[in-house]
């Protein structure tokens, strides 16, 4: 049965789900209902955009290519891939994936951060505080069992534009998760990503 995480916790990949190698992050969400006259959030549909970056030691980058987004879907190693853009939201489930093989991530790599950003949030005026439903959930690929899941509550997040969702870090020798759950204020995943270098 799959953990459900609350913020700041932590789980060792390895003791959840042994001889793990391939992983899908899928996160999702929902738009929540305005209670305003017309009943739609002014910009209408709103564009989450999954992406993860890929830090080596001292959570830094070292180069563009080390962000996986939906400009850039494939990690050069052939270890991290993006499954695509959705641009509502609509439907049930996952609606972004990004597929990790453990095992083929670069020895330099340590850490992945998955994070999530409202496109065009300021010209659009929209933020994280009317998304609902939203969660990044691990699972394994050999046997499509979820191994964890972490869920966002909105409230928290009025004016957060972009959030870092979880961590999927090395420790030792085995891959931990951790979920952060950490509302920012950026303009895009360009800005977000200047954090990190």
């Amino acid at each position: 049965m799959a953990i459900n995480l609350k913020k700041g916790q932590r789980i060792s990949l390895k003791k959840e789900a042994p001889g793990l190698t391939k992983v899908m992050c899928g996160l999702g969400w929902d738009v929540a209902e305005s209670k305003g006259l017309f009943g739609m959030f002014k910009g209408g549909d709103f564009d989450l955009d999954a992406s993860v970056l890929c830090l080596t030691n001292n959570d830094k980058l070292k180069s563009k290519s080390d962000i996986i987004y939906f400009g850039n879907l494939k990690h050069s190693s052939g270890a991290i891939t993006h499954l695509g853009d959705n641009l509502t939201g609509a439907g049930e489930g996952d609606d972004e994936q990004i597929l990790v093989d453990l095992t083929n991530i670069p020895d330099d790599i340590l850490k992945l951060v998955f994070v999530v950003n409202i496109y065009k949030a300021r010209q659009r005026q929209q933020s994280f505080g009317q998304v609902k439903n939203a969660f990044v959930r691990l699972v394994n690929l050999s046997n499509n069992k979820e191994i964890a899941r972490y869920s966002l509550f909105g409230e928290e997040y009025d004016g957060k534009t972009a959030m870092i969702l979880a961590e999927v870090y090395r420790d030792e020798e085995e891959w931990k998760m951790e979920a952060i759950g950490k509302g920012v204020i950026v303009n895009g995943l360009q800005e977000m990503s200047n954090e990190y270098y």
